[in-house]
């Protein structure tokens, strides 16, 4: 017997309602995954080198740095970003989330890296510029990789350890310069991910403006009258600037003056004011190059309708460089015969207005700019946040707004617990989730901060106490007032350092009554 039309009619009705319905299923699926991709962020994570408190120009400077000051102003600025004193320990930190021998230090083995998670969950990694630890980028979760795996390099000849996508890469024309040849490279893996679709996280770690300060010599002729006023002045202006800008809350932060072992700039011989004054043109027009680099990579993702959706993230590694290791100062800075190096003097600037300088602990070593940008996912743009946050918070950040899982201990039993938080609250204008330290260490400096309070080691010297709340850049040192509070947070920071940095005992020793040595270390990179 054969159907009825009717009963036909039906049949065909019934089969297309199914239909239908699958099909609504079906688009309701797919909608729901585009828009989970378009609500994932792309990342661009820069990382400055040797770039001190207050060489940005919304930090207070002189120097001509637009595109970074404009995403301060439409983005979250912090005052209180912290790094670990230290190159190498700042990748290691900013990497894998946990403190730096925590991690295993340079060879990571007990940790995992933002990249490695990232590319698990579908992003398209990619990486230019400072390596400075073992292996490989392409190692370690980036798919593309260019850049030098030292952790110092010539800007115009560069290195023998320069790879591309993990082989030798030597094609050092008579136009190279490192900052510009790392935007280049930067610009086209985010062409290629953006090509595929992809979310993308970009880590660009600029060599700039670490030593030898070899500087393009148009930008070098652009600050060279700058500083003839020498330190002394400069670093008033920019107390001044960061005074009129209210970056501290009032009363939290004083003149320090100079201090001893940097000379004043009057006790200079005219010769020696010319010299020093163009080191710090060097090193200026470095810092205008990084800008304008950055600058550059903004307008790329811009004009492929990708900057709505990319939280870029801009830190520095540690406070300004103290270290005096100047060769070739009868070439031009644009020479790359030359290996200039600027010290205490312009560091002191640098850091305004805190005290000493990177590998120390006091605020003039691990207190950093950092810059959050994110015109998508930022509600509270134009925001200074003095909330203390550390280079450990970016790999949370990261994985929360990127929907990566940070790896088991089933998966790598070795693996480290995550030290950081995620600082994604900053983003809406809320409260981050409340830590109970923030931990310091780089050779033999030392510190702990909880809360209002911060103890600090100067090179093994006694402990130091200061009420950071009130006194942001330690000069009111109060330890013999509150002997009970030192006792336990030096205390803590041995517990921290045997039991979650694993240091050796010769790094855990007792300080003594006076600190080994000067204001600077004259070991590494």
């Amino acid at each position: 017997m054969f159907p009825s039309s009717h009963q036909c009619c039906l049949s065909y009705g019934l089969k297309w309602i199914l239909c239908l319905g699958l099909l609504l299923i079906v688009m309701q699926l797919t909608d729901s995954c585009y828009g989970q991709e378009s609500v994932r962020p792309n990342i661009v994570l820069i990382m400055a080198d040797d770039l001190g408190f207050a060489d940005l120009g919304c930090y207070g400077s002189e120097i001509d740095t637009p595109n970074l000051d404009q995403l301060a102003k439409n983005g979250i600025q912090c005052t209180q970003f912290y790094n670990t004193a230290k190159c190498h320990s700042s990748r290691v930190s900013l990497l894998t989330g946990l403190y730096c021998d925590q991690a295993g230090a340079e060879s990571l083995e007990r940790g995992t890296t933002i990249a490695k998670q990232l590319r698990d969950c579908g992003y398209f990694t990619a990486m230019v510029g400072k390596w400075h630890l073992e292996k490989q980028p392409t190692d370690q979760g980036f798919n593309r990789y260019f850049g030098h795996l030292s952790g110092a390099t010539n800007y115009f000849t560069g290195d023998n350890t320069f790879r591309l996508n993990g082989k030798e890469w030597n094609d050092f024309d008579e136009n190279f310069y490192t900052t510009v040849r790392n935007a280049d490279y930067a610009i086209n893996f985010l062409d290629e991910a953006i090509s595929s679709q992809q979310p993308f996280f970009l880590y660009a770690a600029f060599n700039a403006p670490h030593y030898p300060l070899q500087v393009l010599q148009k930008d070098f002729e652009k600050y060279r009258q700058r500083y003839q006023a020498g330190w002394d002045a400069i670093r008033a202006r920019r107390f001044t600037k960061q005074s009129e800008m209210e970056l501290f809350s009032p009363g939290t932060v004083t003149d320090l003056g100079r201090p001893d072992h940097v000379p004043a700039w009057e006790s200079l011989t005219t010769e020696e004011q010319a010299w020093e004054a163009d080191r710090m043109a060097a090193f200026a027009g470095m810092v205008d190059c990084l800008d304008r680099e950055i600058g550059r990579m903004v307008t790329f993702l811009k004009s492929k309708g990708a900057w709505e959706n990319t939280l870029l993230i801009f830190v520095s590694d540690n406070g300004a460089c103290p270290f005096e290791r100047t060769k070739g100062r009868e070439f031009a800075p644009y020479d790359s015969r030359s290996y200039w190096t600027y010290d205490t003097g312009w560091a002191h600037v640098g850091n305004t207005p805190f005290r000493y300088y990177k590998q120390n602990n006091h605020e003039g070593g691990i207190a950093s700019p950092a810059i959050f940008h994110w015109p998508k996912g930022i509600s509270v743009p134009g925001t200074r946040v003095d909330t203390p946050a550390h280079l450990i918070d970016l790999m949370p950040t990261c994985l929360q707004l990127g929907g990566g899982k940070y790896v088991s201990r089933s998966e790598k039993p070795n693996i480290e617990p995550l030290m950081g938080v995620s600082l994604a609250p900053l983003f809406s204008g809320q409260d981050l989730k409340q830590r109970e330290y923030l931990y310091f260490h780089f050779g033999s400096n030392r510190a702990l901060r909880q809360g209002d309070w911060k103890t600090v080691s100067f090179r093994s010297g006694p402990w130091e106490l200061y009420e950071v709340s009130t006194d942001r850049n330690e000069a009111r040192n109060v330890a013999a007032e509150h002997p009970n509070l030192v006792k336990q947070m030096s205390d803590k920071w041995h517990q921290i350092a045997e039991e979650v940095d694993r240091l050796p005992a010769k790094q855990r020793g007792p300080v003594g009554p006076e600190p080994q040595g000067g204001p600077m270390q004259k070991n590494g990179k």
